[in-house]
Formats: C-alpha cells, structure tokens, sequence
C-alpha cells in the first residue's frame, strides 16, 4: 500500500464542524449526509495523520459542495491553506454551486490557487442537472479550459437507499460527457456501473476522458468488481478512493487482495491511474 494516492477524501474546516447544526438548518442536502449513521468528520491534519499510519503518499482533499457559494468559499480557503502546509502530501479540488452567480470566478480564483480540480459536487444537492448542456457548459468549459478535472457524485440506480445516494446514475453521467467530450471528467462510486457500459464501442468513445473512483466500495460490491473491471478492459480508469474519514483504506485492501488482479494492476489502482489523469489534465493545459 505504500505510495498510493486516495483521490477522494472529504475534509471539513473547524467552523463547519463546529456550527454543523446551524449550517444544516439552510442546507437541506448536507443535513441530509451530517445526520446520517455513518458520517464521521475529518480535518485535514486527520487526513495527514492517518496518510502516515496508512502509508499513502498523497491525498486529494475537497470541502462540501453547498448551495452557498459563501461556504463552499469558507471551504475552498481551508483547503487550500491545508495544502500550503502539507509538505506536497495533499493536493486539493474546489467545490462551488455551479449555478450559482460567481461561481466562475472561484473556479477561477482557486485554479490560480493551485488547485487540480473542481469536486465532490452533489447535482441532487446542489440542484443542477448534469445532462443538461445548458446548465453544464460554463461548468464543463472552465473546466477545460483552466485545465481542472471533474468530481461528481454518481449513484448505481438499483439496490437499496441510503442518504445522499441521490438520482444520478450511469444515463445521466453518460449525457454529460457525450455533451462535453473535452473534459476531463472523474465519476465517483465506480459512476453508478457506468464503466461497464464501454464495453459499447460507441459509449467507449464518448467515454473517452471519464475516470472513475472506488469510494464506497466496501459498502456497495465485493471484490470481483475489480476482476469485472479487468474484464471489461477499464482497469485503466479505476482510482483508488476512500471516502474518508467514512471508510478506512484497510477494507479497501482487503478487498484488492481478494481480487484477481495481478500486483502490477493492483499498483495502476493504488497509484498510476491517478498519476495519468493529472498527466492528460496538464498537458491538455500545455496545449492551450
């Protein structure tokens, strides 16, 4: 495990934790998640300290998605602070309300900051269709643009219910990168099962810069579902991801010992493939 790279970890400024029931009470969605069962809380001196115990060598941190741009702000600032004092451990996405006025110049702003990506946002939560071109194109072309990949929350459209799964699945996560084949795009929780869509030739193709993660794995699949991803020739999208502080990387690893897959797959998982993505976002930015 030493030397992965966990591309999905939640991090929250002292101020949310603190006031999260206050917070809660105008942000219907992130009660929602708050309130759940299995929520935890993490800072990012947290996410530092368990990288040391876990062995992994850089973490990808993002704040909230709220409908306020205020504290998707307040959460923007702690996470690029964090990342200032982390020695190159940390590197950082930017959550905004995408459609809501000024979120183009955080986008902006955070890009300018360093960060590599703009991410986890909730379109059930946030309020914003991600199949629809027009509520996306400003959202998918600064994306493009400045060089930043995409991190949506996407849920498998069967099986049981949970908070925040939330009613975007493989369709609408297919729709977005047939609109928008530019941009980089990674969709977390395995896309809701989009992956096993590529098979399609034509599906393939307009999936040619999705990615996906594997927070909630342990919660949603066994570990054939990486067997199945090596099967269906996608083992080469697949980013490891956490979700933490909701999920240790222990029963991750569990899960990859139980897989087929070869040491040299496990380590595109673990690292490599999260290596590529960033390599395609940078020179797709040197382009320009």
């Amino acid at each position: 495990m030493r030397g992965a790279i966990d591309c999905h970890v939640h991090v929250y400024p002292p101020e949310v934790i603190r006031d999260w029931e206050r917070i809660a009470q105008r942000e219907p969605y992130f009660k929602t998640l708050a309130s759940g069962k299995i929520h935890r809380w993490a800072t990012a001196e947290d996410v530092l300290l368990q990288m040391e115990a876990d062995g992994i060598s850089e973490s990808w941190i993002f704040g909230f998605a709220f409908s306020d741009l205020g504290l998707c702000k307040l959460c923007n600032d702690y996470v690029i602070e964090s990342i200032r004092t982390s020695s190159g451990k940390l590197r950082g996405l930017a959550v905004v309300p995408p459609l809501a006025p000024g979120s183009a110049r955080e986008i902006e702003r955070c890009r300018e900051e360093g960060l590599v990506g703009v991410g986890e946002l909730f379109p059930l939560g946030q309020g914003f269709d991600i199949s629809d071109k027009r509520q996306t194109w400003r959202l998918a072309g600064m994306c493009h643009e400045m060089g930043l990949f995409l991190l949506v929350h996407v849920a498998e459209p069967v099986g049981h219910d949970y908070p925040g799964k939330g009613n975007v699945g493989p369709k609408e996560s297919f729709g977005f990168c047939f609109n928008h084949p530019e941009t980089t795009v990674l969709f977390a929780h395995w896309g809701g099962g989009l992956w096993l869509y590529e098979l399609m030739p034509e599906v393939k193709l307009a999936l040619s810069n999705a990615y996906y993660d594997t927070a909630a794995t342990p919660f949603l699949y066994g570990a054939k579902a990486f067997d199945a991803a090596a099967g269906a020739g996608v083992l080469d999208k697949i980013l490891y991801g956490s979700d933490y502080p909701i999920l240790s990387t222990e029963r991750y690893i569990r899960l990859l010992e139980g897989s087929s897959l070869t040491e040299k797959n496990k380590e595109a998982v673990l690292k490599r493939n999260a290596e590529r993505l960033l390599q395609g976002i940078r020179a797709s930015d040197r382009r320009k």
